[in-house]
């Protein structure tokens, strides 16, 4: 005999008080009445009745029949017992709570004169608890013929199905398919109760595919390379994982400073943002420092560029030579006519050359000479006229 438990016991001690759930599952029920202890009964004036059989087992059940208290009167409407009946739930369940378990049928159309006994419900679940449960809560209106209180006046329950969860069939004598999930399957066709990590169909006899893996196959794959599919138990991508991605499942992001393939490449120390750049290409965030260009900042300023953007112009570098990237200095110093750093100031009067280093003393008169060349600046003449002219302009400031 099967454990059983009930919420509310009858609470009077008389002779015929069956004492007990248990007599739900004696296999007895030829008496409807309690007198000869082959029926439950439950106590008076309960708002909730609750009654369970604990199958010892996780089964594949296929259906319920239960026997109702009649007290051996007709069942019609004139039965008071039907009243009682009316409204309950039976639920199969792998605990002793209900909630846990799986709503089989629920009394909402049955009337004092329509509710059979000896009623047969089909449900086809795999659980180790069957449950009977009703209620008459305070403040709830029920139907017109349903009972003031709820009870649980059960002659006998029985259960059908296989004996073990793993096999189906008319004789229990198929095995469920390899890959069904705890091995479980549909007591009539045989086709799974979910499917095992990594399966899918009907009778898990597919792979999973399409971006999907795992425990029937509803966990998504992460970020593989070339967007193939990835393991069908783990999740893994074999093959590694697309820009921007890293881990076995290729769901971690790359962290700050890495980016591509598997993260396996640093983002360029040239970026503005020290080491910031986009996961997946490697673009530097806010563009590059000084002296560097192109998306990830790894080529220098093109010839006659330099600085920030690379939007400033070398000045006369020696023999037009490239000045340095970053800040524009001519390392090699300044071509003829030219003097500072970045060789952008052109030669003082009277001097001339590289790096304006020479000077125009050998020239007459105003000791000037062209900044390349050196070649002396006029005529005689023309540094006399400019000398006269020099004259007035004083004269002329001095009246």
């Amino acid at each position: 005999m099967k454990s059983t438990w009930q919420q509310h016991w009858y609470e009077y001690d008389y002779s015929w008080n069956p004492k007990g759930p248990h007599k739900a599952v004696d296999g007895l029920f030829s008496d409807r009445s309690p007198y000869t202890g082959q029926c439950t009964v439950s106590g008076h004036y309960k708002r909730t009745a609750t009654w369970g059989v604990d199958l010892e087992k996780v089964l594949n059940i296929h259906h319920i029949t239960i026997y109702y208290r009649t007290d051996n009167l007709p069942w019609d409407s004139t039965n008071g017992f039907t009243a009682r009946f009316l409204g309950f739930s039976l639920f199969i369940s792998n605990t002793t709570n209900k909630n846990d378990g799986y709503l089989c049928f629920k009394d909402t159309n049955y009337t004092r004169g329509t509710i059979p006994n000896n009623i047969t419900i089909e449900c086809i679940r795999h659980g180790r608890y069957v449950i009977f449960y009703n209620e008459r809560l305070a403040g709830v209106t029920y139907p017109e013929g349903y009972s003031p209180y709820a009870y649980n006046d059960l002659c006998e329950v029985e259960v059908y199905g296989c004996p073990s969860s793993v096999i189906y069939g008319a004789n229990c004598s198929v095995s469920c398919p390899k890959n069904c999930h705890e091995g479980r399957c549909n007591i009539e066709d045989g086709t799974c109760v979910g499917c095992v990590a990594g399966h899918k169909g009907s009778r898990c006899e597919q792979l999973c595919d399409s971006g999907k893996f795992g425990l029937n196959c509803d966990q998504s794959c992460g970020f593989c390379l070339r967007k193939e599919q990835c393991h069908h138990l783990n999740g893994t991508c074999l093959n590694g994982c697309d820009r921007g991605y890293q881990g076995d499942n290729c769901t971690q992001v790359c962290p700050e400073g890495q980016y591509g393939y598997n993260c396996l490449d640093m983002c360029n120390i040239n970026c503005r943002e020290w080491k910031r750049c986009d996961r997946k290409t490697g673009q530097c965030y806010n563009g590059c420092q000084a002296g560097w260009k192109e998306m990830r900042c790894d080529k220098k300023c093109d010839r006659g560029t330099f600085g920030l953007n690379c939007a400033q112009s070398c000045g006369v570098c020696l023999d037009r030579e490239h000045c340095h990237h970053i800040n524009g200095t001519c390392l090699n110093g300044c071509d003829r006519g030219y003097q500072g750093d970045t060789c952008t100031q052109e030669c003082p009067d009277g001097h001339f050359g590289h790096n304006c280093q020479e000077n125009c003393s050998s020239c007459p008169f105003l000791k000037t000479c062209d900044a390349i060349s050196g070649q002396c600046s006029g005529t005689v003449e023309e540094m006399g006229a400019k000398e006269r002219r020099s004259k007035r302009i004083v004269q002329y400031n001095c009246q």
